[in-house]
């Protein structure tokens, strides 16, 4: 009790005499199993001479006043509670900081608060994730030298991952199809969160997820648990910040990709602890087209995105929040403006290319007693694009002609219905129950007469269909050393009554304080993407018929083993070994070595895959290895390692690399950060990277046949037989933050200099119809970013 006392008082006099270069460190403290407020939970600052530290609220709310400017340890510790760690937490002149921070009661019965705290970085926010699952923050998202202040090019750092080209950001998880991740923001499955993005598919050029709203949020690679479905490869499950509660915060950012940025934050109300945030920006790449600096093509493309989150306050019917995302994107290839080793445009055709997207929700959770909560989100959202082709014939001669070839119009929208029960029985045991409801309709419609004087109709689709999920999940503790995790998730498409049950489980093992050994099994299934289901066969009577519309989902069974120790608070080395079966994968009907396992290797859909049926195989095996060391003492280290092997078979029987198949893939980054100025509330930041990765394997051209039929015709028979040579890059980042001495303001600016030895990787090898021959196309050379930032 003394202690208590002790730290009450100096909460009061900590820094009390600093009138400059302070910022305050507010959060609030619940139970991580319950989401209950901890009352009378001590958070103080690690190191602190005098002691500084405060007690959490009624609320769960705490508040450290006037902390200089600085990288703090807050440890916060509560009887008969786990007392946990999180390290470094940045304070600026610019912003107030607000941790969100869930603390788990022992198992064992205790007398005394618990005096080893646990670091809580290397721990998903989900805490039924225990297995190829971590956190990300903010932080890390602006930090790495190369990420573009992109989501999924940081994912891209961690162990099993790779990124399918420079020009976007798909992400390959332990040599699965991109089009295999769940994107998930506030507990519900949203579309592509990309610019330039196409209907069923993940990635994109350039990320419309704002990085600057997200608070920490789960990266989980395999065996995840019960609550993510109709996801084979990975889940992204993003959460949002809200917005200050005491004050309002404003923000401009400028960046060569992320665009012009304007963000703001404040309190709405006071008295129920309502707030809002949010942000707007626009494109800013075409400076880069007009310096003549590499973006893969010459054509400037256009983009803007919104996002917000306003917190409407604690209520008698609980908590209530609005969120939503939105982005729209266009470009134009026009053939005049096409240079050699475009990577998207032909130096015959105009093509226009658009793209929206938008997401909105309502939050709702309300606690049903001291250890139960109900959690309901209802949205809606929409993802569209278009795609047009117009192609010239006698370019350049007096009988010129131009025709549209190729048009695309798809649209689908969805409504979601999220809503779970968590009850926290006793602190060994919670449980998890609830149910997902998808409601998309449909608007898709493609055609084309590239090699016909008539419109052939490739799919033509205006419709509904209901994808339900429901779900279960616990999580039991035996005693300190041992938890187990069991799930069961069962999903159905009504579109083709395609229904799929699937057992997850998860155990892991605390050998010591410092030594852990986890143990994951996860059956999942996604359902076919729309354009494959409902892609249109011709019959010989004339008629068309949707011949793919009773395909099954893939079904994927991963099993995982990892092993996890710390070196020292700051250090852990992490290794996985996994194996993935694949199986019920769709392929042609009669034999061929095609599989919708490779799908994603491009940016659309096969449009002339018909009559397939779920035979097909894939197998997915490898190691991998992380060596972390913690952002601490001014420095950070990451290195990530794996070597795996990914198959597949197709209708032929054959085992043939998969398209993702690269067998190794190697991240080296670091980072320093110095303290400068007489007050050191100034520092220059470094950092680097280094990425080298097996190439990908490919389907090489049939040159004569290509030749005989004027366009490009690929060498099925030996399909992905041939592999590129080796990527490697090599970033380097400089940067500068700044904190005003006597305002509440501080400025960040770095300089991202990517492929800094503009070493040539090649990004495909294509047929030439206009040449007759085959080209080597490379990915992006020398690229410098930059970007600035102003808090106040």
């Amino acid at each position: 009790m003394k202690k208590y006392i002790t730290i009450f008082i100096l909460s009061f006099i900590g820094f009390a005499a600093l009138a400059q270069n302070t910022q305050n460190v507010k959060g609030i403290v619940t139970d991580k199993q319950s989401e209950m407020p901890v009352i009378g939970a001590t958070v103080i600052v690690k190191n602190s001479d005098p002691v500084i530290g405060t007690m959490t609220e009624i609320d769960g709310d705490f508040i450290l006043e006037n902390l200089p400017i600085g990288r703090y340890d807050i440890e916060i510790a509560y009887l008969g509670y786990e007392s946990i760690t999180i390290p470094n937490v940045e304070v600026t002149a610019g912003k107030e900081v607000f941790l969100e921070i869930g603390i788990e009661e022992s198992v064992e019965i205790l007398n005394e608060v618990v005096v080893t705290a646990k670091v809580e970085k290397d721990k998903a926010q989900n805490e039924l994730a225990t297995i190829s699952a971590r956190t990300f923050s903010v932080e890390e998202v602006n930090r790495y030298s190369g990420g573009r202040s992109d989501v999924g090019r940081l994912a891209a750092n961690f162990a099993g991952v790779s990124t399918a080209d420079d020009a976007r950001n798909d992400i390959v998880i332990r040599g699965n199809s991109p089009t295999g991740v769940l994107w998930r923001m506030e507990g519900i499955p949203i579309p592509n969160p990309n610019h330039f993005s196409t209907v069923g598919t993940t990635g994109g050029p350039v990320s419309a997820l704002n990085p600057n709203l997200i608070k920490n949020s789960d990266f989980i690679t395999s065996a995840f648990p019960a609550e993510y479905g109709n996801a084979l490869a990975g889940v992204f499950d993003l959460g949002l910040r809200t917005g200050n509660r005491d004050k309002h915060e404003f923000m401009v950012q400028l960046g060569a990709v992320s665009g012009v940025e304007a963000m703001a934050e404040g309190p709405i109300s006071k008295k129920n602890n309502s707030s809002y945030l949010v942000a707007a920006r626009y494109s800013f790449i075409g400076i880069a087209s007009d310096l003549n600096l590499p973006i893969g093509t010459n054509a400037t493309p256009n983009y803007q995105d919104v996002a917000f989150n306003i917190n409407l306050g604690k209520s008698k019917a609980g908590k209530f929040s609005i969120f939503g995302i939105g982005g729209n994107s266009d470009i134009d290839f026009l053939h005049d403006e096409v240079e050699e080793g475009d990577l998207f445009a032909a130096v015959d055709e105009d093509s226009y290319a658009r793209s929206r997207f938008g997401v909105i929700g309502l939050k709702h959770n309300v606690i049903l007693d001291q250890n139960t909560y109900l959690r309901t989100v209802i949205s809606g959202s929409l993802s569209a694009n278009t795609f047009d082709v117009d192609r010239y014939s006698n370019l350049g001669q007096e009988n010129e002609e131009i025709n549209r070839i190729t048009e695309v119009d798809d649209a689908q929208s969805r409504l979601s219905l999220s809503s779970f029960v968590n009850k926290k029985f006793n602190s060994k045991l919670t449980a998890r129950a609830g149910i997902l409801l998808e409601n998309y309709y449909y608007d898709l419609n493609n055609r084309t007469r590239e090699f016909t004087p008539e419109w052939i109709e490739t799919y033509q689709f205006n419709d509904n269909s209901l994808l339900a999920q429901a779900y279960i999940q616990t999580q039991y503790k035996f005693n300190t050393k041992l938890t187990l995790n069991l799930g069961l998730h069962s999903q159905l498409l009504t579109l083709n009554n395609d229904w799929a049950l699937e057992p997850r489980a998860a155990l892991n093992y605390n050998i010591s304080e410092k030594h852990m050994l986890s143990l994951g099994y996860g059956m999942h299934t996604q359902v076919a993407p729309l354009p494959i289901l409902l892609a249109r066969e011709q019959m010989a009577d004339g008629a068309f018929e949707e011949t793919n519309i009773n395909l099954d989902g893939t079904r994927s069974q991963h099993f995982v083993l990892g092993y996890d120790t710390k070196l020292a608070p700051e250090w852990r080395i992490k290794t996985e070994a996994y194996f993935q079966y694949v199986d019920k994968v769709p392929v042609e009907s009669d034999p061929s070595s095609f599989s919708l396992l490779n799908l994603g290797e491009d940016f659309g859909f096969p449009s002339d895959k018909v009559g397939l049926v779920n035979e097909g195989t894939g197998m997915n095996y490898g190691l991998e290895l992380t060596v972390e060391k913690f952002f601490s003492k001014g420095y950070y280290g990451l290195v990530t390692a794996s070597v795996y092997d990914s198959s597949y078979k197709g209708s032929d029987g054959i085992r043939r690399n998969s398209a993702f198949n690269n067998q190794y893939v190697l991240n080296i980054l670091a980072g320093k950060e110095l303290k400068i100025g007489k007050e050191k509330r100034n520092a220059l930041t470094f950092d680097t990277k280094l990425t080298t990765a097996g190439g990908r394997f490919y389907t090489p051209v049939d040159l004569m046949a290509s030749q005989m039929a004027g366009q490009e015709i690929l060498d099925t028979e030996n399909a992905y037989s041939e592999q590129y040579a080796p990527y490697f890059r090599w970033d380097v980042k400089f940067g500068v933050k700044l904190n005003a001495k006597k305002r509440k303001l501080s400025q960040h600016f770095y300089f991202d200099v990517q492929n800094v030895t503009n070493n040539q990787n090649l990004f495909q090898r294509r047929y030439n119809r206009l040449t007759n021959e085959i080209n080597d196309v490379y990915q992006l050379g020398f690229f410098p970013d930059f970007m600035y930032r102003l808090t106040f």
